[in-house]
Protein backbone atom coordinates (compact mmCIF):
# COMPACT_ATOMS: atom_id res chain seq x y z
CA UNK A 1 0.00 0.00 0.00
CA UNK A 2 1.28 3.49 -0.79
CA UNK A 3 2.45 5.73 2.02
CA UNK A 4 -0.31 8.20 1.12
CA UNK A 5 -3.09 5.65 1.37
CA UNK A 6 -1.69 4.44 4.67
CA UNK A 7 -1.58 8.01 5.98
CA UNK A 8 -5.22 8.55 4.98
CA UNK A 9 -6.20 5.39 6.84
CA UNK A 10 -4.22 6.37 9.94
CA UNK A 11 -5.19 10.03 10.36
CA UNK A 12 -6.83 13.08 8.89
CA UNK A 13 -4.55 14.30 6.11
CA UNK A 14 -4.31 18.08 5.86
CA UNK A 15 -3.86 19.84 2.51
CA UNK A 16 -2.42 23.30 2.04
CA UNK A 17 -4.53 26.39 1.46
CA UNK A 18 -5.01 29.08 -1.14
CA UNK A 19 -1.90 29.42 -3.28
CA UNK A 20 -3.17 32.55 -5.06
CA UNK A 21 -3.89 34.39 -1.82
CA UNK A 22 -0.46 33.51 -0.48
CA UNK A 23 1.21 34.67 -3.67
CA UNK A 24 -0.57 38.02 -3.47
CA UNK A 25 0.53 38.48 0.16
CA UNK A 26 4.12 38.47 -1.14
CA UNK A 27 3.38 41.34 -3.55
CA UNK A 28 5.05 40.08 -6.73
CA UNK A 29 5.74 42.76 -9.30
CA UNK A 30 4.58 42.82 -12.90
CA UNK A 31 8.19 42.01 -13.81
CA UNK A 32 7.96 38.90 -11.61
CA UNK A 33 5.03 37.87 -13.80
CA UNK A 34 7.10 38.60 -16.93
CA UNK A 35 4.45 41.17 -17.79
CA UNK A 36 1.79 38.41 -17.79
CA UNK A 37 -0.43 39.90 -15.09
CA UNK A 38 -2.27 37.28 -13.00
CA UNK A 39 -0.39 34.33 -14.49
CA UNK A 40 0.80 32.97 -11.15
CA UNK A 41 2.09 29.79 -12.80
CA UNK A 42 4.96 31.73 -14.41
CA UNK A 43 6.32 32.42 -10.92
CA UNK A 44 7.64 28.86 -10.73
CA UNK A 45 10.19 30.03 -13.32
CA UNK A 46 10.63 33.71 -12.53
CA UNK A 47 10.36 33.61 -8.72
CA UNK A 48 10.71 30.03 -7.50
CA UNK A 49 11.70 31.43 -4.11
CA UNK A 50 8.15 32.73 -3.59
CA UNK A 51 6.56 29.39 -4.44
CA UNK A 52 9.13 27.43 -2.41
CA UNK A 53 8.49 29.64 0.62
CA UNK A 54 4.73 29.18 0.35
CA UNK A 55 5.10 25.39 0.26
CA UNK A 56 7.50 25.52 3.22
CA UNK A 57 5.12 27.72 5.22
CA UNK A 58 2.28 25.22 4.80
CA UNK A 59 4.48 22.26 5.65
CA UNK A 60 5.95 24.07 8.64
CA UNK A 61 2.51 24.54 10.20
CA UNK A 62 1.68 20.88 9.75
CA UNK A 63 0.13 20.34 6.34
CA UNK A 64 0.65 16.83 5.02
CA UNK A 65 0.09 17.69 1.36
CA UNK A 66 1.15 20.66 -0.75
CA UNK A 67 -0.42 21.27 -4.12
CA UNK A 68 1.62 22.25 -7.14
CA UNK A 69 1.30 25.82 -8.40
CA UNK A 70 -0.30 24.55 -11.61
CA UNK A 71 -3.98 25.46 -11.28
CA UNK A 72 -3.87 27.31 -14.60
CA UNK A 73 -0.88 25.53 -16.13
CA UNK A 74 -2.77 23.94 -19.00
CA UNK A 75 -1.90 24.65 -22.60
CA UNK A 76 -5.31 26.30 -23.07
CA UNK A 77 -4.89 28.73 -20.18
CA UNK A 78 -1.21 29.43 -20.82
CA UNK A 79 -2.07 30.19 -24.46
CA UNK A 80 -3.91 33.28 -23.17
CA UNK A 81 -0.54 34.52 -21.85
CA UNK A 82 1.47 33.46 -24.92
CA UNK A 83 3.10 30.74 -22.84
CA UNK A 84 1.53 27.60 -24.33
CA UNK A 85 4.94 26.50 -25.65
CA UNK A 86 6.24 26.49 -22.05
CA UNK A 87 3.46 24.35 -20.57
CA UNK A 88 5.66 21.33 -19.88
CA UNK A 89 8.51 23.46 -18.50
CA UNK A 90 6.15 25.28 -16.11
CA UNK A 91 4.51 22.08 -14.90
CA UNK A 92 7.81 20.29 -14.34
CA UNK A 93 9.25 23.25 -12.43
CA UNK A 94 6.13 23.46 -10.25
CA UNK A 95 6.27 19.75 -9.43
CA UNK A 96 9.96 19.95 -8.58
CA UNK A 97 9.41 22.88 -6.19
CA UNK A 98 6.57 21.10 -4.38
CA UNK A 99 8.41 17.77 -4.29
CA UNK A 100 11.61 19.32 -2.94
CA UNK A 101 9.68 21.09 -0.18
CA UNK A 102 7.76 17.94 0.75
CA UNK A 103 10.97 15.89 0.90
CA UNK A 104 12.61 18.52 3.09
CA UNK A 105 9.81 18.23 5.66
CA UNK A 106 9.22 14.47 5.39
CA UNK A 107 10.30 11.96 7.97
CA UNK A 108 9.63 8.24 8.31
CA UNK A 109 7.14 9.00 11.06
CA UNK A 110 5.47 11.84 9.12
CA UNK A 111 5.79 11.60 5.35
CA UNK A 112 4.70 14.62 3.32
CA UNK A 113 3.07 14.47 -0.09
CA UNK A 114 2.48 16.46 -3.27
CA UNK A 115 -0.81 16.72 -5.16
CA UNK A 116 -1.13 18.12 -8.65
CA UNK A 117 -3.46 21.08 -8.98
CA UNK A 118 -5.48 21.62 -12.13
CA UNK A 119 -8.34 24.02 -12.57
CA UNK A 120 -10.92 24.53 -15.23
CA UNK A 121 -10.17 26.68 -18.22
CA UNK A 122 -12.57 28.90 -20.16
CA UNK A 123 -13.23 26.29 -22.85
CA UNK A 124 -13.91 23.49 -20.36
CA UNK A 125 -16.20 25.70 -18.29
CA UNK A 126 -18.20 26.78 -21.35
CA UNK A 127 -18.50 23.18 -22.60
CA UNK A 128 -19.69 22.07 -19.16
CA UNK A 129 -22.28 24.84 -19.04
CA UNK A 130 -23.67 23.86 -22.45
CA UNK A 131 -23.88 20.22 -21.44
CA UNK A 132 -25.95 20.95 -18.31
CA UNK A 133 -28.47 23.37 -19.79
Amino acid sequence: MSNFLQAVRDRVVIYDGAMGTNIQKRNPTLDDYWGKENCSEVLVLSRPDIIRDIHADFLHVGCDVVETNTFGATRLVLREFDLADRTQEINLAAVKLAKDAAQQFSSPARPRFVAGSMGADDETAVAGTRRFR
